[in-house]
């Protein structure tokens, strides 16, 4: 799991299912007319009629339409970008191979072969032919494989698939990616990446797994019938449209009057519009120099990142529905421990993907999730859990309607998260195997965040606890302090970090070289 993407988690339950309270529109929230996926429809169908081709036309999803608008905002129009990286021993990888199993799994699966456009005002999404971009990389004079490839990455084109994938030789630093035993070999790193308007937690272990089948048995694009594409394209654009309407159900008045009154309190003691360890004018400085960087053609250097983490053992009767719970209360700890540096009396805000494909939807590869915000109120763990549970009741209401909400009701809110946080199921994606040769998944820090710190759990036969932060946001020290009192909150004991921190520069930090878990998912 890494902390700077916001891959989406799958609750095992179908997007749109309410399971405990209704609510009723409160005071203080103005009705508006129409929400914003019914407006988003009525534009999509108005610009879609006519088309030329229009069986390679698709709506965007909420979570894509927010991916896309932050596109197109960013630096050189750079997308989110999910990456897995994994160790093999070097020579294992044949590169033509890997290219013909990638067109396989982007010409079996069509939200891989999907391109994101604007029409007539309208984002959308075209089906194109299937490709993948697989490159060797070579480092620099003195650079090494994790250095290479996170530049790589920093420089994905706009255009392009969204599938692509990076063999960086790590001969240079391979001490740095010793196995679990402590044995060094020379090792290739492979950086699997896709944008993230595609993709979600179910589908990085479905695409790992039908991408190592495919390399296994020599197979590529023209290998898929095509009776079976067209069945997946029937199938994805059925899943895009019940999501849709799971969301639309989702933005009624009751949301909005919810979410309303679950933000509003939280930014009622300090100022709406600053983030933590930054004031206001702080943050209106740093907003106006974005714009201008934004404006100009060449990519933004990346901000100075650090990280930490930590392995945790998973404590007995430790489960996925209560351990989230208690995730969330130790990080509303460290972001409320970050806020008061910068933003005294400001109850901080966390975002956190959740999702799941709709009902009756079939089991497609693409982006089915949505950021659900949880104001970082200091409460004990029952009142916290139920909460939690009221607030999974309205998980469907898209991003930019929460947003919306609070706006109706007279928070000045911009929808600038204080932190994000993930959570992964690690027995729910298999290692991905090439040939009978399962890579060790490893990660690579020093990548642009989504909010001033991230953190990220993996679960699996323990917890893999990471933090990326933003230097300029936040001084080391404060949140080395946080990150002990977050460990030693999970732990249920004091206990000290025993990552490494990078050292404090301008520099990205480079890898920690350490396996995670021989089934880890970097997603955000």
């Amino acid at each position: 799991m890494d902390p700077s993407t916001t891959a989406g988690i799958s609750t095992g339950q179908p997007a749109g299912t309410g399971v405990r309270t209704r609510f009723t529109t409160g005071a203080g929230v103005r009705r508006v007319t129409g929400n914003i996926t019914e407006q988003y429809l009525a534009r999509y169908e108005k610009a879609a009629a006519g088309v030329s081709d229009p069986a390679a036309l698709l709506p965007v999803t909420g979570a894509q339409r927010r991916f896309l608008l932050a596109r197109r905002l960013a630096p050189g129009g750079r997308p989110d970008v999910v990456p897995l990286f994994f160790a093999f021993p070097r020579g294992t990888i044949d590169l033509e191979r890997l290219r013909a199993a990638a067109g396989y799994v982007t010409a079996a699966h069509p939200a891989l072969r999907t391109r994101p456009d604007v029409l007539r005002g309208a984002p959308v999404q075209r089906l194109g032919a299937p490709e993948a971009q697989v490159n060797r990389v070579t480092p620099r004079p003195g650079e090494s494989a994790a250095a290479a490839l996170r530049r790589t990455l920093l420089a994905w084109s706009a255009e392009g698939p969204p599938l692509r994938l990076f063999l960086a030789d790590a001969h240079a630093d391979a001490g740095a990616y010793a196995d679990a035993d402590g044995a060094t070999g020379p090792v290739e790193i492979l950086a699997l990446a896709l944008d993230h308007a595609v993709c979600d937690e179910q589908s990085l272990g479905r695409i790992s797994a039908d991408l190592g089948e495919a390399y296994g048995h020599g197979l590529g694009p023209g290998d898929v019938p095509q009776d079976r594409a067209a069945v997946e394209v029937a199938g994805y654009r059925e899943a895009v449209r019940l999501q849709l309407d799971a969301e639309q159900r989702a933005s009624g008045p009751d949301a909005l009057a919810y979410w309303a009154r679950r933000i509003a309190p939280a930014l009622a003691g300090g100022d709406a519009s600053a983030g933590p360890g930054q004031p206001a004018t702080q943050q209106t400085q740093q907003a106006q120099q974005s714009q201008q960087s934004q404006q100009a053609s060449a990519p933004a250097a990346p901000r100075p990142t650090g990280s930490l983490q930590a392995r945790l053992p998973v404590r007995d009767g430790d489960g996925r529905a209560t351990a989230f719970p208690v995730l969330l209360g130790a990080c509303g700890s460290v972001a409320r421990a970050l806020a008061e540096a910068g933003a005294p009396g400001r109850t901080p805000l966390l975002g956190y993907p959740w999702g799941g494909r709709p009902a009756a939807a079939p089991p497609v590869l693409g982006c089915f999730l949505n950021t659900v915000v949880h104001p970082a109120f200091a409460c004990g763990p029952d009142d916290l859990t139920t909460t939690w549970w009221d607030d999974l009741d309205h998980a469907d209401t898209p991003f930019d309607e929460v947003v919306r909400a609070a706006r109706t009701a007279t928070v000045p809110w911009t929808g600038q998260l204080d932190g994000l946080l993930t959570f992964e199921d690690l027995h729910r994606r298999p290692p991905l195997e090439l040939d009978g040769v399962a890579g060790r998944e490893v990660h690579i820090d020093g990548r642009p965040l989504q909010a001033p710190f991230a953190v990220s759990v993996s679960y699996g036969t323990d917890l893999l606890v990471r933090l990326a932060w933003d230097r300029d946001a936040f001084p080391d020290g404060l949140v080395h302090d946080a990150f002990a009192a977050l460990t030693a909150e999970l732990s249920g004991e004091p206990t000290e970090s025993s990552g490494e921190p990078t050292e404090p520069s301008g520099r990205p930090a480079e890898s920690s070289g350490q396996p995670r878990t021989p089934s880890a998912t970097p997603v955000a």
